[in-house]
C-alpha cells in the first residue's frame, strides 16, 4: 500500500489550494470495467490518483473506452479480456498487471451475470454459469490477489454483492445463491486476512442503472413498476456506488472490514412492507 510514512496524514503537509488524492500511487484491478459500475469505479479511482488494470469479457470497445478515461486523468492503464470463470485466466491477468503496472494494492471484483428464469427451468448450465461468474470469480481473483501480497502488510479488496445477498426474490435463484455466497466469502476473508491488513468490504448496490438494467429503467412502463418498491423512488447511479469503493479503497477505511454496505435507496427497507 505505499511507504507507511508517506501515507500518515500527520507527515504530510499540502501546499496552498492542494488536495491529497486518496488513492494517488496506488494499483488497482477493477474486474468488469468495461461498463457500468465497473466503468464509474476505474474512472472515479483514476481521479484519485490510481493506476487501473481494466478487464472485460467480449466489450473490447468499451473496456477501451475506460481506459481512456483512466489515462485522461493522468494515470496508466492496462487492458486485457479474460474469463473470471476459467482460473487459469485469472492467474495470467494478474501475472500481467504486475508486470505491466506493479503489484495490485487494491481489487475490486465487480465483473458479474444476471438472469431470470423459474427455479423448475434452471439448468444445471444456467446455475452453473452464474455461480462461476459471479462466485468463482471473486474467489479466483482474491485467492490470487492475496497469495501475491503475501509477506507485505496492507491491500484492500471489494466485492460488488447486491442487495440479493440478502434479500431473496423469485426467478432469480442462481444469483441470490451467488451473491448471498459471496458476501460470506468476504466476512471469512476479512476474518482470516484481518492479521495481514487486508480489508475485504462488500458493496450491495440496488436497481443501479446500467447496461444490464436497461430494459428496468428505460421503459417507462417497467421503470414506473420498479420505482414503486424504492422509496428513493429513482434507480442509484453508477457513479454514486463508484464513490462509495473510493472510500472503501482508501485508507480513511483502514477500520473497516468484513462489512457489507448496501447502496439502493431505501429498497431493503422497503421489502415486505404490507405484510
Amino acid at each position: 500500500m505505499g511507504n507507511d510514512t508517506e501515507n500518515d496524514p500527520e507527515n504530510f503537509e499540502p501546499g496552498p489550494g492542494k488536495r491529497v488524492k486518496a488513492l494517488a500511487g496506488r494499483i488497482a484491478i477493477v474486474t468488469g470495467s468495461d461498463s457500468g459500475i465497473g466503468r464509474a469505479v476505474a474512472e472515479a479511482f483514476a481521479l484519485e490518483g490510481a493506476d487501473v488494470a481494466v478487464t472485460y469479457h467480449t466489450d473490447d470497445e468499451g473496456a477501451r473506452a475506460t481506459a481512456a478515461q483512466v489515462e485522461a486523468a493522468g494515470c496508466r492503464s492496462f487492458v486485457q479480456s479474460l474469463d473470471v470463470r476459467d482460473e487459469a485466466s485469472v492467474m495470467m491477468l494478474m501475472g500481467s498487471v504486475e508486470e505491466r503496472l506493479g503489484l495490485p494494492d487494491i481489487l475490486v471484483n465487480c465483473a458479474g451475470i444476471g438472469g431470470s428464469k423459474p427455479f423448475v427451468e434452471t439448468s444445471f448450465e444456467d446455475f452453473d454459469n452464474v455461480i462461476k461468474t459471479d462466485l468463482y470469480g471473486p474467489f479466483f481473483f482474491c485467492r490470487e490477489f492475496v497469495r501475491r501480497r503475501q509477506g507485505r502488510r496492507g491491500g484492500k479488496i471489494i466485492n460488488v454483492t447486491s442487495v440479493h445477498e440478502a434479500i431473496p426474490s423469485p426467478g432469480i435463484t442462481a444469483y441470490g445463491a451467488a451473491k448471498g455466497g459471496l458476501l460470506t466469502l468476504t466476512r471469512s476473508l476479512a476474518m482470516e486476512f484481518a492479521e495481514q491488513r487486508i480489508n475485504v468490504n462488500a458493496i450491495a448496490p440496488g436497481l443501479i442503472r446500467t447496461p444490464m438494467t436497461m430494459e428496468r429503467t428505460d421503459d417507462p412502463e417497467k421503470r414506473a413498476e420498479e420505482m414503486l418498491r424504492i422509496p428513493w423512488h429513482r434507480p442509484g447511479e453508477p457513479w454514486e456506488v463508484a464513490r462509495l469503493a473510493v472510500y472503501l479503497a482508501s485508507d480513511d477505511a483502514d477500520y473497516v472490514t468484513g462489512q457489507s454496505f448496501t447502496i439502493d435507496g431505501g429498497l431493503e427497507m422497503n421489502w415486505g412492507q404490507g405484510a
